[in-house]
């Protein structure tokens, strides 16, 4: 689209299936650049990518022809295909039905990309649920605690 600018930055946050430990470091950074490869075939642009071993956190810029949905369904999808086909898990690999999604401004986005850096040193003093939970606290967002993501059963 010509004549079409914009500055759409997205934060996307994701967990496995129960939240099941199974991103293992060995892998994880290879995991990291298919998703952000996934990102950007999708036509956004890749900014971070990281995460700990129950969930991840995408960093990127939004292309305004697309939706978060399209985008992290085709990421969530393609990424669990390739965890399944690469022979690093000896049981099925599955995302957690649904993700977070929270917007910044330019001036922001060092200070988000530093703490999607940082998730390994966080998750030392915090967890999932009680980060995701401030997360959406912080951005003023309604929640039911019915539909966190799940723990494992």
């Amino acid at each position: 689209m010509s004549n079409t600018y914009h500055q759409l930055i997205i934060q996307t946050v994701f967990a496995v299936k129960y939240r099941k430990a199974q991103i293992d470091p060995g892998w994880k950074p290879e995991l990291q650049g298919v998703i952000g490869q996934l990102i950007n075939q999708a036509g956004c642009k890749t900014l971070v990518v990281n995460g700990v071993h129950d969930h991840m956190h995408c960093l990127f810029g939004l292309k305004p022809s697309l939706s978060v949905s399209e985008v992290m369904k085709s990421v969530k999808s393609k990424s669990s295909k390739w965890i399944n086909e690469s022979g690093h898990l000896s049981s099925r690999f599955e995302w957690q039905v649904g993700f977070g999604c929270f917007s910044y401004s330019r001036s922001h986005m060092e200070r988000v990309s530093r703490y999607i850096h940082n998730q390994e040193k966080r998750h030392q003093k915090i967890s999932f649920r009680e980060e995701y939970i401030q997360m959406l606290q912080k951005h003023g967002i309604l929640y039911d605690e019915r539909y966190l993501f799940e723990d494992l059963k």
